[in-house]
């Protein structure tokens, strides 16, 4: 078992700043890959950013270049780094842990960008 642990949401003005945190815990050994993925009201879940073991990136083109996602191996702990944040950026974001057998997910900490 993958436990995630997520802090950092809020409510922020366009053009703002926000860093969200996961900390994995137990069975880290088996992660995969880490990411973010975000939901909005109405709309499916989507991927926001990943990161894999070996260290390689992905992001939803929406996101590039405003977004990072740095991780601390010693803390087990992947941020979500969010700069020129928008009103679309609003959303409850997950953060997400990848094994070979199964996906773990966060509870979720909602994102409130306002205009």
């Amino acid at each position: 078992q993958v436990q995630l642990a997520e802090s950092g949401g809020g409510l922020v003005q366009a053009g703002g700043s926000l860093r969200l945190s996961c900390a994995a815990s137990g069975m880290i050994y088996s992660i995969n890959a880490m990411g973010w993925y975000r939901q909005a009201p109405g709309k499916q879940r989507e991927l926001v950013a990943t990161i894999s073991s070996g260290g390689s990136t992905n992001y939803t083109d929406s996101v590039k270049g405003r977004f990072t996602i740095p991780r601390d191996n010693a803390k087990n702990t992947v941020y979500l780094q969010m700069n020129s944040l928008k009103p679309e950026d609003t959303a409850v974001y997950y953060c997400n842990a990848r094994t070979y057998r199964v996906d773990y997910w966060g509870k979720g900490t909602q994102v409130t960008v306002s205009s």
